[in-house]
């Protein structure tokens, strides 16, 4: 069992902020706030993302804050397996001891995968000398404890039942990352009832009553408030590591646990926009935790738009422009130079449309996620729709038009 380091050298350590919380809780969204935070107060803030999918969309989301040059030391994404893994743990010590080498950042966020158990993280911060663990932050969906877990008043007990019949799945993960919390953040508040809200809060507090929770609305936590945190307390957790360690040491090599499972979605064509809407609403179930990545319509064939899913919500955001769009746009004010740029870049494409694409990771459970992903692999045009498509036709559009998250 590893020591926690001795606090002397505390004030030289550089400290290191975990966004923990299950897929989809809003992770991303807090951490792009705390980079545009970080850019208005100019805040030297080294960031880690980890994703669990090799698709990687949460450090593209991430790089294109523009807070960080190519290639910089600052910027790191581990993505194609969990944080907690062994993989996870080797990669993140690799990224930490390039982001420290030379101007090391005032404070590091590490964004985990919504898969990842806290436990090996905090083991490998207790024996760090050059990084001290502040915060670990643990982001729970309102929305989804309430409709899932009976506003967390479920979770004890199913938890229970898992410990008689000696079962591990979320519940227990769910549980064990507010069990390491030193912060709980509940997020997507404003979906559910003010009295839900106190009976998750209190749930939350029967499994870790040390720690506090807030509501964090839009993922709008000030950056003062991280780097004010003290150094995390690592002999409160002595206990839960010693009860929890021989339970979770058959995960350590395990990058898809709790029965998770992925698959990618990569294909040129466009989403038919009512067909996509019409299998969200069927096929959209509990079991499928979280689907993301970026995707167009052929109703909207001249933006790259974010797919972001989590639970039975969804949202669009206007992401940028393809180029192909652009370049087919009689109003798009470029001169000649410029247009042959374009076309020599868009030549290099290997796709039928140009730059278009939808690159799309599902996660769920293994016994759902490959129905949900063939149900969407159904939406994408039919070569004859994409004759029509190409023709000019026009094709049904429910999705909201100002990209606003709404639930389908």
């Amino acid at each position: 069992m590893s020591t926690p380091p001795s606090t002397t050298d505390s004030t030289t350590r550089i400290p290191t902020v975990i966004l923990n919380g299950f897929l989809g809780s809003g992770k991303t969204t807090l951490l792009r706030s705390l980079l545009v935070q970080s850019r208005r107060t100019s805040v030297d803030l080294g960031v880690v993302v980890n994703d669990m999918s090799e698709l990687d969309v949460d450090g593209q989301i991430v790089a294109q804050t523009e807070r960080f040059d190519e290639g910089s030391d600052h910027f790191r994404s581990i993505h194609a397996c969990v944080l907690s893994s062994t993989k996870g743990i080797h990669e993140l010590e690799a990224a930490l001891e390039a982001m420290s080498s030379d101007s090391p950042p005032e404070i590091v966020v590490i964004e985990t995968s919504g898969s990842c158990h806290p436990m090996p993280l905090v083991q490998f911060f207790a024996t760090q000398r050059r990084f001290k663990l502040t915060g670990l932050l643990t982001l729970v969906d309102a929305a989804m404890i309430g409709q899932d877990h009976d506003a967390g008043r479920g979770l004890v007990p199913a938890m229970q039942r898992n410990v008689r019949s000696g079962r591990r799945d979320t519940t227990n993960l769910l549980v064990e990352q507010i069990l390491f919390s030193s912060h709980v953040l509940l997020t997507k508040a404003d979906r559910i009832g003010d009295e839900d809200l106190r009976t998750i809060a209190g749930s939350i507090h029967e499994i870790n009553p040390f720690v506090p929770v807030m509501s964090l609305p839009w993922g709008n936590l000030p950056l003062d408030e991280l780097r004010a945190m003290p150094e995390y307390d690592h002999h409160r957790i002595q206990p839960l590591l010693e009860e929890l360690a021989p339970h979770l040491e058959p995960e350590r090599g395990d990058d898809r646990p709790y029965d998770l499972a992925t698959r990618v979605i990569r294909d040129d064509r466009p989403f038919h926009p009512q067909r996509l809407w019409d299998t969200c609403t069927r096929h959209l179930g509990r079991q499928i935790h979280r689907s993301k990545g970026f995707f167009y319509l052929c109703s909207r064939d001249d933006v790259s738009l974010l797919w972001n899913q989590a639970a039975g919500g969804i949202n669009l955001e206007l992401v940028s422009f393809w180029r192909a769009g652009i370049l087919e746009d009689e109003d798009n004010n470029l001169d000649e130079q410029e247009r042959e740029g374009l076309r020599k870049r868009l030549a290099a494409e290997s796709g039928r449309f140009g730059d278009r694409h939808c690159h799309v990771t599902v996660i769920g459970d293994e016994s759902q996620v490959d129905r949900f992903t063939e149900a969407l692999m159904e939406c994408f045009l039919t070569e004859e729709e994409i004759v029509r498509w190409r023709s000019g036709e026009v094709f049904p559009d429910p999705w909201p038009k100002d990209y606003v998250a709404r639930s389908t």
